[in-house]
């Protein structure tokens, strides 16, 4: 799913109304109406007071149009305005006009603290102040209604995003941002929603179609994009009837160090169940007994030295190369990897200490192959790139690295994103029981079985971190957050793999008309 930029999102709607040759009141007229008939389908008619705040722009617009929708289906509202300025918009105008037209109790202007009206925790807010055109901080008071609004612990649905909140960079005070239960976001959700920095200010958020232009929609071109199920799906390579292992090449996975053996553990046996045809782990001698129990299915080497990596020399051929889950930095293992970049062409995933010893010595980066895939955990990624204010900056940082090196960089977090040239790749699978010990030594050992086969590295990245975040939801359910262990991981990424095919369930009211026709003489009803 394309994530839109605010300027995007504009061009959007003008090209919309000039397409369609409708206005732009319309267009709000459709938007607001989409609102009302989310909240419309989920109430049906209950009388629970519904607080409806509209800014003095084009999304208080918005809101005058869902309240006057509200009250014309017979709902109890109240419609305020929050008078944070003299210019209003044109289209703001005339739906203020417009409601009214069917209610004799006027919205009511809000000012100052001291017109702040009464909600309860049963009571529904819904907010229509600030929409993604903002651009400077709130006023004091009104950043007062926004904690009033999140005092009340009333259910808050914000119209688009929520008000205080920047399209495009971090609020630089929290109280000046609507905290919402829900989000209904125009055309697509935006790009804050994913961010560490703001994704606390909507707890979820779904996208309403309000029409907008459908070439539009095909043809624009967006820095970032929402990787689900369907953007996946077409990546998959389905398997040959006459393949045999040499098909699906050779994984080699090169780490470990005394007392870290379970990480090289783990990335071999996430190659080897994500369908890499061979894998063979490169250890210390210490890990022998350990890889050959642990994982029959591995192929082991050792180096010379008992407890750490201290060179990295091997007569076969892989396909593709995972080094530095536990590869730990004594001198020898900084200087057996040294020593291997300067004469290694074959394509590389880093993850871990391969890493941190790249961020102490930035010159070997440039000895990485083209596309090498790295995958940092937050403070890792700051060793890479240096520190950062927000998170925009961070994402900016990380697209001049990735131009700079011509890699692939892996930002692993709740919503893990892969940055390629200038592109964003947000991930949408995955969960809070993935903050366990080894989940990113699986990921590591994933995306190289996935490249082992013949994936490009980015299409390996990008399909690599769906499947592993879709194995830890499907492992959840029988684990839970705090039960979910790495090796879980990888024991679900079958079922992840199978669930890219499955079709979504019926509805229970389509089973159960289903059944009816199918059973009607038994008159069975599910």
């Amino acid at each position: 799913m394309k994530i839109f930029a605010k300027e995007q999102i504009y061009q959007g709607d003008i090209l919309t109304t000039q397409r369609q040759n409708i206005s732009p009141t319309d267009l709000m007229e459709r938007a607001g109406t989409q609102i009302f008939n989310w909240l419309h389908m989920r109430m049906q008619g209950a009388q629970v007071p519904i607080h409806v705040f509209c800014g003095i722009g084009n999304n208080g617009g918005d809101g005058l149009v869902i309240a006057r929708h509200l009250i014309t289906h017979g709902y109890n509202v109240n419609t305020f305005v929050v008078n944070c300025s003299d210019k209003r918009s044109k289209d703001f105008l005339k739906n203020y006009e417009r409601i009214k037209n069917v209610t004799k109790d006027w919205p009511t202007l809000l000012s100052s603290k001291e017109d702040f009206p009464e909600i309860h925790r049963d009571d529904i807010i819904v907010d229509a102040v600030f929409g993604i055109g903002l651009n400077r901080e709130s006023d004091d008071w009104v950043k007062a209604l926004f904690k009033h609004f999140r005092a009340s612990m009333a259910f808050t649905l914000s119209v688009d995003m929520p008000s205080g909140l920047y399209a495009d960079k971090v609020p630089e005070d929290e109280n000046g941002v609507v905290w919402a239960n829900h989000t209904l976001s125009f055309a697509s959700p935006k790009l804050v929603f994913f961010l560490p920095d703001t994704a606390k200010y909507t707890l979820q958020w779904e996208v309403i179609d309000i029409g907008l232009d459908k070439e539009f929609l095909h043809t624009t071109e967006t820095e970032a994009e929402l990787v689900g199920k369907y953007e996946v799906l077409p990546m998959y390579q389905p398997r040959e009837k006459f393949a045999h292992k040499g098909t699906y090449g050779h994984s080699l996975i090169i780490g470990g160090s005394y007392g870290k053996m379970g990480s090289v553990v783990l990335a071999s046996r996430a190659a080897l169940v994500s369908g890499a045809g061979l894998v063979t782990s490169y250890i210390p001698k210490c890990g022998y007994n350990v890889l050959q129990t642990a994982l029959p299915e591995a192929m082991v080497i050792t180096n010379d030295d008992e407890n750490v990596i201290s060179i990295i020399d091997f007569d076969i051929e892989p396909t593709v190369i995972g080094i530095g889950i536990g590869l730990g930095t004594a001198k020898k293992a900084i200087n057996a990897f040294e020593t291997f970049l300067k004469t290694n062409k074959t394509p590389l995933v880093i993850d871990a200490d391969g890493i941190n010893i790249l961020s102490t010595k930035k010159a070997l980066i440039k000895l990485l192959p083209k596309n090498s895939v790295l995958t940092p955990h937050p403070k890792e990624l700051e060793r890479l790139i240096g520190s950062w204010k927000d998170d925009f900056e961070k994402l900016k940082k990380a697209k001049s690295f990735v131009m700079k090196y011509k890699i692939v960089l892996v930002i692993k977090g709740a919503n893990t994103i892969v940055v390629y040239q200038n592109k964003l790749y947000i991930n949408s699978t995955g969960n809070p029981g993935l903050a366990t010990a080894g989940s990113g030594d699986v990921l590591t050992g994933i995306i190289t079985g996935l490249v082992s086969q013949g994936y490009e590295p980015i299409v390996a990245s990008i399909f690599g971190v769906y499947l592993h975040g879709r194995a830890a939801d499907i492992g959840l359910e029988d684990f839970g957050y705090q039960s979910l262990i790495a090796s879980h991981i990888i024991d679900y990424l079958g079922e992840a793999y199978i669930d890219l095919f499955k079709q979504p369930e019926q509805p229970p009211q389509e089973q159960n008309e289903s059944e009816e026709q199918k059973d009607t003489d038994e008159e069975m009803y599910i």
